[in-house]
């Protein structure tokens, strides 16, 4: 079958809205999915139907949340991000548990702060392994799988989400290798989306302010707090409840035609076109 015609046959010609929405049938990998926003959008996709393969370097942690739900759509697996081997095998493994995989969301992250001129050669490397060149594998990984299977004529509804940040679009103070790290995820996103356009796959990602999460507990601090809100029109920091659904727009079918774009959810923190 022609790429682009296999490409075309996507989900926007679905004749009831409440589907648009749904997850159900998908397959999705969650890096980083243990606490946080990466945890709030799995949750949230499995409530809204999908399977989800979890990923995460706390296995603990992973078990402790995800005990609660059904095992036939859970999947959770153990490893660093930064193995690019580990990468390919949870691709494999989520195919051999649920048949394919549908989506991504590149969430994994860790911060190392210092001042630039402070800032170690291993402080700057390991944000940048984590947060930049584990999304690269995981991507590559999913996106492999999501072109053989248009390549072998299969329609395609993949999506991919980049968990950016506005530290990556406006700069961050005390941060340099994460601001690094996320401004490079946009890269990430504006690339895959123009070489993947044409099978169908949609590479798209989200650009949060600060988060309620483990995270952000220093920057959302007495010493910075002020400081911060002062700076966000809506005067508040976002949920993990506010953070997730978002996300889940953008693998869904109401978000077809969506590909290569930077959604900011940050209350106002940063506007621009």
């Amino acid at each position: 079958m022609n790429e682009e015609v296999a490409a075309a046959k996507t989900e926007s010609t679905l004749k009831d809205p409440t589907e648009l929405w749904s997850l159900t049938g998908r397959t999705i990998i969650v890096t980083g999915a243990a606490q946080g926003i990466g945890q709030g959008t799995a949750q949230l996709a499995y409530n809204l139907g999908a399977s989800i393969v979890a990923v995460d370097a706390n296995g603990a942690a992973l078990a402790e949340w995800t005990g609660a739900l059904d095992r036939n759509r859970v999947l959770t697996l153990t490893g660093s991000v930064t193995d690019q081997a580990f990468a390919e095998r949870c691709v494999g493994d989520a195919r051999a548990r649920f048949g394919d995989v549908d989506g991504l969301v590149n969430n994994a992250g860790i911060v190392r702060a210092a001042m630039i001129e402070k800032m170690s050669a291993e402080k700057w490397q390991a944000v940048i392994d984590v947060n930049l060149t584990g999304s690269f594998y995981f991507l590559q990984a999913v996106g492999r799988h999501l072109i053989a299977q248009v390549k072998a004529g299969q329609p395609t509804r993949g999506a991919i989400v980049n968990v950016s940040s506005d530290a990556g679009r406006r700069g961050t103070v005390g941060q340099i290798n994460y601001g690094a790290a996320k401004s490079g995820m946009l890269g990430l996103t504006m690339s895959a989306a123009r070489e993947w356009g044409r099978y169908g796959v949609r590479v798209n990602s989200v650009c949060f302010g600060v988060v309620e999460t483990p995270m952000t507990e220093t920057i959302r601090g007495e010493k910075f707090r002020d400081g911060l809100l002062d700076l966000i029109p809506m005067k508040r920091f976002s949920t993990i409840a506010e953070a997730a659904p978002p996300i889940c727009f953008l693998l869904s079918a109401a978000a077809s035609y969506v590909t290569g774009q930077h959604l900011s959810i940050n209350g106002g923190y940063h506007i621009g076109f």
